[in-house]
């Protein structure tokens, strides 16, 4: 088991995660407390985070090339 010290940071604790538990490419964590052991877990995007998203513009694909073929093969 491995074993990180807790330090003061102004009103909060807090502790460095070792290179090697990083969440690499997150920003933020979740943190759960279950009884006496903490959680920590990236936040992923969700579909809720996409709905506020700028919408495309009314011309968006409308250049795009029809790749569908007309016919179908014959098998």
């Amino acid at each position: 088991m491995r074993t990180v010290v807790v330090f003061k940071n102004g009103n909060n604790r807090a502790v460095c995660l070792p290179h090697d538990l990083d969440f690499e490419g997150v920003n933020e964590l979740e943190i759960i407390r279950e009884s006496d052991i903490i959680i920590l877990r990236p936040i992923k995007p969700s579909w809720n985070s996409f709905l506020p998203q700028e919408k495309a513009n009314s011309d968006f694909l409308t250049e795009r090339l029809d790749i569908v073929e007309k016919e179908r093969v014959k098998l």
